[in-house]
């Protein structure tokens, strides 16, 4: 082989070890962006937990005057939990999240068909708390309303199905839309059988604003670091960067056999 081939060889094979490098560390990258974007809310929130605290009182207070008025069904510690699935499953997880949290659309975008798997099968049982730091971090009323909209569809049997649609149709997070009733009673027109006078009311007069101003006190007094918050068994598991569906589902199983 004569030296110029070789040459043009060794050429070749340097670009391809380049390419290939370039490759992964943009797929690095991706993977970090990803990452990034998936616990914003976490975050952001640590840069703002002062603000939450101080703008957890004014409006919340006067919401948290009335009566804790809790939706039906709900369970836990001072009955600030939402449960969906079998009451006799052997794996809890249990879930506190913000309407207004891209992180915790991202979680349900990416869980939400397991944990749907696992519910309807009877080996799992989720337990929702619902939170407002959006509301405390960056102004508004919109992880409250959303939140206390929720539970009415709890009332009416709807919970699942609604905080589904909530999430599917989560504004920008510095997008306050989900203050105004208008646009919780047409997302509720997406889920059959919802939208009636009694959820409407419910949602209008704030029936459960004071039952969510507790679950996120208790949420504060927890000391998490922000949402989602998923603890499995009581163990904080979205910590865990090595946490997928299927590791999730594998952990459920384990227990559901056990």
């Amino acid at each position: 082989m004569s030296d110029k081939n070789r040459e043009g060889k060794r050429t070749a094979r340097e670009r391809m070890a380049a390419e290939r490098e370039k490759q992964k560390t943009a797929e690095k990258r991706r993977r970090t962006l990803i990452v990034g974007a998936s616990v914003v809310c976490v975050l952001g929130l640590a840069a703002v937990i002062g603000v939450v605290a101080a703008n957890s009182g004014g409006d919340d207070e006067s919401k948290a005057s009335g009566p804790v008025v809790a939706p039906s069904g709900a369970q836990g510690k001072d009955g600030l939990a939402i449960p969906v699935g079998k009451e006799d499953a052997k794996a809890t997880l249990t879930v506190w999240e913000d309407f207004r949290c891209p992180a915790c659309k991202s979680f349900e975008q990416n869980y939400r068909s397991t944990l749907n798997e696992l519910t309807e099968a009877g080996k799992l049982k989720v337990e929702y708390h619902l939170v407002t730091l959006i509301d405390g971090g960056l102004g508004g009323s919109g992880s409250l309303n959303a939140a206390n909209a929720a539970a009415c569809a709890q009332d009416a049997g709807k919970f699942t199905a609604y905080h589904d649609v909530l999430f599917e149709n989560q504004p920008m997070e510095s997008d306050d839309a989900f203050s105004g009733d208008d646009k919780l009673f047409d997302l509720a027109s997406k889920v059959d059988g919802l939208d009636s006078p009694e959820f409407r009311t419910c949602v209008e007069d704030g029936t459960h604003d004071s039952w969510v101003v507790k679950s996120n006190e208790a949420f504060q007094k927890g000391g998490f670091s922000g949402t989602p918050t998923v603890l499995f068994e009581g163990q904080n598991i979205y910590q865990d960067r090595s946490m997928t569906p299927e590791k999730l589902k594998q952990m459920v199983e384990e227990a559901d056999e056990s």
